[in-house]
């Protein structure tokens, strides 16, 4: 049994290191805080902390009191190379009683005289974040009292530094997102363009996208689409998809030509990402559209003195989908005073109804007018006060009516 000074002594240092005091400090100067407590309490001469990089498989230096040197050069190794390498891949504590080249990888571990080390694994929702460890110039046993400050240490770090991460990640997507929707849709004799984007309320941000440009003979492109996923990786999948379909659009006679090209570049390079995209062109004299389409929900189109219909446009399957079909162009009409409604997702669907209810919905409440009045109008039934639960990206073209010959 512990003698009670030891018990007093250990409690007394995890209550340095737990203290419910440090959640006032920031990020950058809580992880700095716990490192000088843990260096005092645990009477030690080095602490450090190696984060993992995102692809999950090498660990950077990132904060450290006595080796902040790791920090300076960039320190980085393979999980399950050396002693850190070691706790991150087995996800347990490791001692070295006596450090050598033998033991470690670093060379600045011991060439700065370090004779012995503790490590833990920084562990935040059963997820690996990264390695925290201490070192003793003089020789020491490293007990389990020991460890067991340190863990707590450790599991305070990596909580803090998951939730950093996560503040940092949705800023970026939120800021990527927006900064590649277009702040003016186009200008074009004929025509006229509305648009809406409204965020998720509360489950971050997805890949809804839509752009609108002219191109080279005269024609306009009209784009709308959805990454699979959500967060920055989404955002960052869908700044590339714009990208790489414009500078396809540029180089393709028709819709499906451009579509099939972006389907290749990510299947190749990136076949881990699925997304759904429509995109259609509008003849240099407005009288006709082609659109294809991989994967993504179907345009619903408003002509005057006609019901609203959902347009039939044979689409493929989505980006990323293996042996794909080839995807076709539809050709249709462009009748003066005929409205164009495209939109993701987040605008149909919900999660006690079919999507097919959300799909009649948005198809009457389309008509062809004023593309702000009506956009203002489907905003308005589609969403009301209702929490939007996703991204929603609408996006309406209309053809305007012919001059009235008695005007």
């Amino acid at each position: 049994m512990r003698p009670d000074a030891a018990t007093a002594d250990l409690l007394q240092r995890l209550e340095a290191v737990s203290d419910p005091g440090l959640a006032e400090f920031l990020t950058k100067d809580l992880v700095r805080e716990l490192l000088a407590r843990v260096q005092e309490v645990m009477a030690v001469d080095t602490v450090a902390v190696l984060v993992l990089d995102k692809s999950g498989t090498r660990l950077i230096a990132r904060a450290a009191r006595g080796l902040e040197s790791e920090v300076r050069q960039g320190f980085r190794l393979r999980i399950g190379q050396g002693f850190a390498g070691r706790i991150a891949a087995t996800r347990s504590p490791v001692a070295i009683d006596v450090v050598s080249p033998e033991t470690v990888v670093n060379p600045i571990l011991w060439r700065t005289g370090l004779h012995s080390m503790l490590g833990v694994p920084l562990v935040a929702d059963g997820r690996l974040v990264g390695v925290m460890h201490v070192g003793s110039y003089t020789p020491r046993h490293f007990s389990e009292d020991d460890t067991s400050v340190l863990q707590v240490a450790a599991n305070r770090i990596a909580t803090t530094l998951v939730s950093e991460q996560s503040a940092i990640d949705r800023a970026a997507a939120r800021t990527l997102q927006r900064s590649l929707l277009p702040d003016d849709l186009p200008e074009v004799d004929g025509l006229e363009f509305c648009s809406r984007f409204v965020p998720a309320e509360d489950f971050g941000v997805g890949g809804d996208w839509y752009d609108a440009f002219h191109l080279p003979d005269g024609r306009v492109g009209v784009v709308i689409g959805d990454v699979a996923g959500s967060g920055l990786p989404a955002a960052v999948v869908m700044g590339r998809i714009r990208s790489a379909l414009r500078a396809y659009a540029l180089e393709s006679a028709s819709p499906a030509e451009a579509l099939d090209r972006l389907r290749r570049k990510f299947n190749h390079f990136e076949p881990e990402h699925m997304a759904t995209v429509i995109y259609l062109t509008i003849a240099a004299d407005l009288d006709y559209f082609l659109v294809a389409s991989t994967g993504h929900l179907p345009p619903v189109v408003a002509a005057p003195g006609s019901d609203s219909v959902l347009l039939e446009c044979a689409p493929s399957q989505p980006i990323g989908v293996a042996d794909a079909d080839r995807t076709v162009d539809t050709t249709c009409r462009l009748v003066p005073g005929m409205t164009i409604a495209l939109y993701t997702d987040g605008l149909v669907e919900r999660r006690r109804a079919p999507i097919d209810d959300g799909l009649e919905r948005l198809r009457s409440a389309l008509r062809p007018g004023p593309v702000d009045d009506v956009c203002n109008e489907i905003m308005d039934e589609l969403i009301g006060d209702d929490a939007v639960e996703d991204d929603v990206a609408l996006l309406l073209c209309r053809r305007l009516p012919s001059p009235d010959p008695d005007d």
